[in-house]
């Protein structure tokens, strides 16, 4: 459990990472900080949803499971972005 928890926060912080490098400047419209919690939440909730519809015991690389992660996570950033009410 606690293994599960360090992988999504590594995971987590690497995906908002990533989203924060693929929107830079004035085209991402929330800071950095929650772009991260975004993509921690999308880890933890896109693993969630995986796991209520498929087998979640695979081997080797899940790559649904990553797909619904980061869409997840773009859907947080999204929810977030309209929420902060930061502009351009």
């Amino acid at each position: 459990m606690v293994i599960d928890m360090l992988w999504a926060l590594i995971g987590g912080t690497v995906i908002g990472f990533l989203g924060k490098a693929a929107a830079p400047g004035d085209r991402d419209n929330i800071p950095l900080w929650l772009t991260v919690i975004c993509g921690i939440g999308g880890v933890l909730i896109g693993t969630w949803a995986y796991t209520q519809f498929f087998d979640s015991s695979t081997g080797g690389v899940d790559w649904w499971r990553h797909i619904w992660q980061i869409v997840t996570a773009a859907i947080l950033v999204m929810i977030a972005a309209g929420l902060t009410g930061r502009r351009r």
